[in-house]
């Protein structure tokens, strides 16, 4: 099932409420998306489609419309943060914006946020960036396919992105605001298509219910 996942509830918080209209307990989904993220959650309803899961999504390219920030910027890298800094006073044209973009096109090497589920030494990241501790996150390779500037006005930058399974948004819109030398965070994402799956199919939380689930199976 592909489903639109609503801004401000846990990819877990759809597979609750799955459960709850379907009666089944096996719903897994393939792919967090953060709390205030939108957009495409693959989920496999039953045990012999949760186990596919990993196969439909890994190393599945993913694409995203998100909007950055530009002047500030946030210990989560999003909107979610404590704003840390304030550049108010750089404004950046936009062709510098074009050309500072096209520097994340291809392989490049990602420190991913201290405040992400990746685990150090058996405890996931956010755990311990929440309890003030310093978080030494290791970089490592991911590939932008292809990224562009769909609207720009200070100091909102919106872009679309099409990224290697892995990749952070929020650190991409963290690593251009360093690039531009303003600062930046990610303030809104959307996911819009995970491999051959596309946003245009799924079905929106509040569509479903226990008499209706079952026609919305792919």
């Amino acid at each position: 099932m592909l489903i639109d996942k609503p801004k401000g509830i846990t990819s877990h918080d759809v597979i609750y409420y799955l459960r709850k209209i379907t009666g089944i307990k096996r719903i897994g989904h393939g792919g967090t998306l953060d709390p205030n993220a939108t957009g495409l959650l693959i989920v496999g309803v039953g045990r012999e489609y949760t186990k596919k899961l990993g196969e439909i999504t890994k190393n599945t390219n993913k694409e995203y419309i998100g909007k950055i920030v530009l002047g500030e910027t946030s210990d989560t890298d999003d909107g979610e943060g404590c704003v840390l800094r304030t550049r108010e006073t750089i404004v950046v044209n936009y062709d510098d914006i074009k050309r500072v973009i096209l520097n994340f096109k291809g392989e490049i090497e990602q420190v991913p946020p201290s405040f992400s589920a990746i685990r150090i030494n058996g405890k996931k990241a956010y755990q311990l960036a929440r309890k003030g501790k310093q978080v030494q996150m290791k970089p490592r390779k991911v590939v932008i396919y292809s990224i562009q500037v769909l609207q720009y006005k200070y100091p909102n930058l919106r872009i679309k992105c099409e990224v290697s399974s892995g990749t952070y948004i929020r650190a991409l819109a963290r690593d251009i605001g360093a690039k531009l030398k303003t600062g930046a965070y990610l303030a809104d994402l959307r996911r819009i298509k995970i491999g051959e799956y596309d946003i245009k199919a799924a079905v929106e939380l509040d569509q479903l219910s226990a008499d209706n689930w079952e026609s919305y199976l792919k």
